[in-house]
């Protein structure tokens, strides 16, 4: 497996795989995000999905991986301290605002962040057509923040709030993006990064809300728990997804390719939750997806 990846990093083929893995990775992590978002108050669901996770890597990172090298240890001091903001507003911005209207601006925020990051970082560089890609996928996911502002009547005591978390979520997710990204880099493994990065993240969200668990009737923790194992499965080959894209090609491209789980989660919020979604809206994260092909294609 890891002479395969490393055949392919850089390649045609590589680039097609990555090109996959990100698309794979954006309707998972739509999918998570509605797990997050269900019938459960978004704080417990996190905690129950995060120890879930934790659980079953342990094995994996303690007896099956190589252990991390020497230098990776501030790497995941870095990458857990990251991924804890970014939980916490999260999970913050859930509670205020509907999934429909706070996941597209948390999307929208991230990929025009980390394409400047892979560019400072990792000496990445977009085409001008590419550039155009990200300003009709980040510009559709802010008109549909625009719209939602104007439009809709549920929880508008809150949407301000809502809105503003989660653009300080989207700068959570462009931050992750790319230091993850330079962690799975760093380490010749990238299943020692993606076993420990599991392991060691697992626990600040059960710890913290250890104490609303308390308060969860009986009936509900066998619904609770299938929740957790299922999002823990989830959030495996979501995360898996992108960070091996990550590895093997292009950090911005594959970062904004995933942010065409705008339009997998108003299809999960409309199929799944009840939200309305409308022709509008339908019509704004049709740019979102135009502008990921954009990206792509220009930067053959």
């Amino acid at each position: 497996m890891l002479d395969t990846i490393s055949a392919i990093s850089g390649t045609p083929t590589g680039h097609n795989v990555a090109i996959g893995l990100a698309l794979m990775a954006a309707f998972l992590h739509a999918l998570f995000g509605a797990m997050q978002k269900g019938r459960h108050d978004p704080w417990i669901s996190r905690g129950v999905i995060d120890a879930s996770y934790g659980i079953i890597a342990a094995p994996f990172a303690l007896f099956v991986v190589p252990w991390p090298e020497p230098q990776m240890w501030p790497i995941f001091a870095v990458v857990v301290l990251v991924h804890i903001g970014y939980k916490l507003a999260q999970a913050a911005s859930y509670t205020r605002g509907a999934y429909t209207v706070v996941y597209p601006v948390v999307r929208g925020t991230g990929p025009l962040f980390t394409v400047i990051g892979a560019g400072l970082l990792f000496s990445e560089h977009f085409t001008p057509g590419q550039w155009g890609g990200v300003a009709l996928l980040v510009g559709g996911i802010w008109g549909l923040a625009l719209y939602n502002l104007r439009t809709l009547t549920v929880g508008r005591e809150t949407m301000v709030s809502a809105l503003a978390l989660a653009v300080l979520t989207g700068g959570f997710v462009a931050a992750y993006t790319t230091i993850d990204a330079y962690g799975i880099r760093a380490t010749p493994n990238p299943f020692t990064f993606l076993a420990w990065f599991f392991f060691l993240d697992a626990w600040f969200m059960p710890l913290l809300t250890l104490r609303r668990w308390r308060h969860i009737p009986a009936a509900e923790w066998p619904g609770l728990v299938k929740r957790g194992v299922s999002g823990a499965i989830v959030a495996y080959f979501s995360f898996g997804a992108v960070m091996m894209a990550t590895r093997i090609d292009r950090v911005g491209e594959a970062a904004v390719l995933r942010e065409t789980s705008t339009v997998f989660a108003a299809l999960i919020g409309w199929l799944v939750l009840g939200e309305k979604v409308g022709p509008r809206r339908t019509g704004l994260m049709a740019l979102i997806a135009l502008g990921a092909v954009v990206v792509e294609f220009a930067g053959r």
